[in-house]
């Protein structure tokens, strides 16, 4: 694994400028992985350096003052993962994170909504908020679950409230702003971004699919164009939807209906499909009413709604039946099979995987970095290294867990697939063996990642 690490990483010498700006990325990402404790840019130069009284400032200059793309990282996944894809789908999930942070003087970072926080109470973090789009790569024929393959991760500003004393045009061009720069304008120029950089690797004759939350399902990105794209977004279940008007010069018709009328309609048949969720297939019963008119959100598109059916499941063997919230899905394609639209929307859980996986076993956002560049640089670079290694583990060992990965600890279940944490060890323990195979000087041993620790 780490033989096919370094040769995905040294493919970031189209990144940086000079060799030694790329072999001290690699050495950051390699020790990323390795380090233990809090995964800051010092922990990462102490691994290797024994002399502390060096200077350590070109480790955070790499961020800094360095000029390069943190979205080129991503390059040597999209390649890849364009060579496995045999569908004419690509499935790319779409989210946005926050980071919490401390420190005063980070510009970006501001007081927001919790999304943790509980839906009784509103509570606020301090934090950077980050919009970031993953690669979902279908392994559903080996009997697991897709694997979530982060390809952008940038940071999303708000723009700053004017104050007290401001003036009605400043207060005009403060919401001006807002509907010019948000979180959904800057979905639609990654989507843009994406799709542009997918041709320039050969994948004109892919469809990229985007399965989004609620927060994207609005008239930003359904209203608009989109080439070769896919959206599949999740919608009130009070949105007012309509048909086409049959006569005259009108365009909507004067009868409008809801999702939620359209589950509770007893004349529309519910249909069932096969989708793979939670290590297995499962039966999945949906509705679902095409050509229709969303006013407020897609203008004059044509979207089809499908409804999903609330599942059932049980706590315990033989607990009561529950039953989760249904869904209402609005998609802006009509023709393509259902199944296999509905099959990526329930895949788009492995964005959630990825979150967590990146911030408590990576170290996402960890780094004491403040500049404007560092907070761009540093995290897209750490969730850079989360995909390669992932993607380098299922191309050497598959995507189940395999021996090599050692035991399940007793206090866990039997796992299909690998964990970040099995990678982790794994890239560790070849890391000390195989010195030879790293592309620098400066050797990693087990005292110094204890030593460092402590």
């Amino acid at each position: 694994m780490l033989e096919t690490i370094i040769a995905m990483m040294t493919q970031w010498q189209e990144v940086f400028s000079q060799h030694r700006t790329l072999i001290r990325a690699i050495r950051q990402a390699v020790t990323i992985i390795c380090v233990i404790g809090s995964r800051t840019i010092a922990r990462c130069y102490l691994v290797l350096r024994h002399d502390q009284d060096q200077d350590w400032s070109a480790e955070y200059k790499l961020h800094s003052r360095s000029k390069w793309d943190p979205q080129d990282l991503f390059t040597p996944v999209l390649k890849d993962a364009l060579d496995q894809s045999q569908d004419d789908l690509l499935a790319i999930a779409a989210d946005d994170t926050r980071i919490s942070k401390t420190g005063k003087k980070i510009k970006s970072a501001f007081w927001g909504r919790d999304p943790l926080g509980p839906a009784f109470h509103l509570n606020l973090k301090y934090g950077i908020r980050y919009l970031h789009a993953a690669l979902l790569l279908p392994l559903h024929h080996l009997g697991v679950s897709a694997r979530a393959l982060p390809v952008f991760f940038d940071e999303v500003r708000p723009v700053p409230k004017p104050g007290k004393k401001a003036t009605e045009s400043d207060k005009a061009a403060y919401r001006k702003a807002k509907r010019e720069n948000n979180l959904c304008t800057a979905a639609l120029a990654m989507i843009n971004i994406l799709r542009q950089k997918i041709d320039d690797l050969g994948g004109k004759a892919k469809i990229l699919v985007f399965p989004v939350d609620g927060s994207f399902c609005n008239k930003t990105l359904f209203k608009q164009k989109l080439d070769r794209v896919i959206l599949i977004g999740r919608t009130r279940k009070d949105a007012k939807l309509c048909f086409r008007s049959k006569g005259g010069r009108k365009l909507y018709d004067d009868t409008s209906f809801t999702p939620e009328q359209v589950r509770k309609d007893p004349s529309i048949a519910w249909q069932k499909a096969k989708i793979f969720h939670g290590g297995q297939y499962r039966e999945v019963e949906y509705k679902e009413v095409k050509n229709l008119l969303w006013r407020r959100g897609s203008g004059t598109r044509e979207l089809r709604l499908v409804v999903v059916k609330a599942t059932p499941y049980r706590k315990t063997k033989k607990g009561k039946l529950l039953y989760r919230q249904p869904a209402y899905l609005l998609i802006t394609d009509l023709d393509r099979d259902a199944e296999k639209l509905l099959q990526i929307y329930f895949d788009r859980w492995q964005i959630e995987v990825a979150h967590k996986e990146m911030k408590q076993d990576f170290g996402l956002g960890e780094a004491q970095v403040r500049t404007d560049e560092s907070v761009k640089h540093q995290p897209a670079m750490t969730a850079a290294t989360y995909s390669i290694m992932h993607l380098a583990a299922i191309k050497k060992f598959g995507a189940r867990r395999v021996e090599e990965y050692g035991e399940v600890p007793k206090y866990q279940r039997e796992k299909t697939r690998a964990s970040a944490q099995d990678l982790i060890r794994y890239f560790r323990v070849e890391v000390i063996n195989k010195p030879e195979m790293l592309p620098f000087e400066s050797k990693i041993s087990a005292e110094r990642l204890l030593a460092v620790a402590c």
